[in-house]
């Protein structure tokens, strides 16, 4: 890799003479697929900030993390409707209650 071109985590920055520094972003975000009537956790990604608190105290393993830290439904077929992940969610952002 030339010295004119940094790699980061978040990135590359390309740096050229005679021009400003320039960088290319990997956005890594990614939503839920699908809908709250097909899922039993509907996931408000606008609302949720990725703490993991609702992966983390899933007690059947129902959620899981992306790489992001964002949550996803990763067995739905697991799903209690214990609404523990609601509950537990300090944003408010995911409820897990059954229709």
């Amino acid at each position: 890799m030339s010295d004119k071109v940094e790699r980061r985590r978040d990135g590359i920055v390309i740096k050229e003479e005679n021009s400003s520094v320039k960088m290319e972003v990997e956005v890594n975000e990614v939503k839920t697929e699908g809908d709250y009537k097909e899922s039993p956790v509907y996931i408000y990604h606008d609302w949720c900030k990725k703490c993991g608190i609702c992966a983390e105290f899933c007690p059947t393993g129902t959620l899981g993390l992306k790489p992001d830290g964002a949550p996803y439904v990763k067995a739905p077929e697991k799903c209690t409707h214990c609404e523990l992940c609601d509950r537990l969610c300090p944003d408010f952002a995911i409820t897990g209650a059954k229709r």
